[in-house]
């Protein structure tokens, strides 16, 4: 079959597109996926270089979120049929975990599609049957690829873990990103005020386009965390969504308010921060770290989706083949939103 892998750790030239990759069999409660659509996410940027402990069989099919119709089932599989249109939760449970159980099982031994765990960017890929939700028959499959990662990762710690409310404000820090550009319309939904911190004009423009209340343009306001301070009447915001880490966590810190609460969902710029502890207990700050969302916020999330409350971002489509430049483009913030992959 035909797949993007990486050969190797590496840059650019690591990715590979294939034919000749092995068409696997579903089995006991799996089906197999003909997948039209898979997505990028910086995650892909990161396992392509790799980490000390990241131990990948090359080549190495890329991408966590894909789309698809069914076109195979196992011995067991009740929740799906061949020919169901389907999206793909990017979230892999060990079968035997007791955290299915619980509703927070990505808060246990999970693998990530793409990541730890074989990917998307594939003719088919086999999954276990809770990976798969049921989509409407003229949903576009590259919109419901483009939000899986990105749209769990929000939801969960803006609703589940942020317990974010109607007449809050909600700082997002950084406007292209695929959480970023998710996050402000899920707080627009809650009925959120939204401020976000854009690295250039164009891109405050295309934030304020998906609801950005109050946009702040980072390329000419570097001391962003005091304008918001004073838009905010001296108080701050209720939430900060902070995934770039180090660069921003201080300006972050800064901007939120007393009692408020500063939502980590990633560190893009590194992960070494020297915290200052008194900003914390005397301001009555909470850090609240999310990754990823169990399958109920997954389903939750993507009903919003269908409903067209929510509005997957696209910055791009190309075809499969084309999946280094795609690499490329994502690791050069060329455009606004995801990429996709046109399987």
């Amino acid at each position: 079959m035909r797949a993007a892998v990486l050969t190797g750790h590496g840059g650019a030239e690591v990715v590979d597109y294939r034919e000749d990759m092995p068409v696997a069999e579903p089995g006991y409660g799996e089906a197999r996926v003909s997948v039209r659509a898979a997505a990028l996410n910086r995650l892909d940027l990161f396992v392509r270089v790799g980490w000390r402990g990241l131990e990948l069989d090359f080549p190495h099919v890329i991408c966590a979120d894909g789309a698809g119709v069914v076109d195979a089932v196992g011995p067991g599989v009740t929740q799906v049929a061949v020919g169901d249109h389907v999206c793909i939760d990017p979230t892999i449970v060990p079968a035997d975990d007791p955290a299915l159980h619980t509703g927070l099982e990505n808060q246990t031994r999970i693998a990530i599609l793409g990541e730890h765990h074989s990917g998307t960017a594939a003719e088919y890929v086999v999954l276990p049957q809770r990976n798969l939700l049921k989509m409407p028959l003229d949903f576009d499959f590259g919109e419901a690829a483009a939000v899986g990662l990105v749209g769990v990762t929000a939801w969960h710690s803006l609703i589940t873990r942020g317990g974010l409310t109607a007449g809050e404000s909600v700082l997002i820090v950084g406007a292209g990103g695929g959480v970023n550009s998710i996050s402000i319309q899920i707080a627009k939904l809650a009925g959120a005020k939204v401020y976000v911190v854009g690295s250039n004009a164009e891109k405050c423009r295309q934030a304020e386009a998906i609801g950005a209340d109050v946009t702040i343009n980072r390329q000419e306001d570097e001391g962003w965390s005091r304008t918001l301070y004073k838009l905010t009447n001296r108080r701050g915001v209720d939430v900060v969504v902070d995934n770039v880490g180090a660069k921003t966590l201080g300006q972050s810190l800064r901007a939120c308010r007393i009692g408020g609460r500063i939502l980590i969902v990633g560190g893009t710029s590194g992960y070494d921060y020297g915290l200052n502890l008194a900003q914390l207990f005397t301001r009555h700050i909470a850090l609240i770290g999310s990754t990823m969302g169990p399958h109920r916020d997954y389903v939750a999330f993507m009903e919003q989706v269908f409903a067209g409350r929510i509005k997957p971002v696209i910055g791009a489509r190309l075809p499969l083949e084309e999946a280094r430049q795609a690499q490329e483009m994502l690791a050069g913030y060329e455009v606004f939103g995801k990429i996709v992959l046109e399987v």
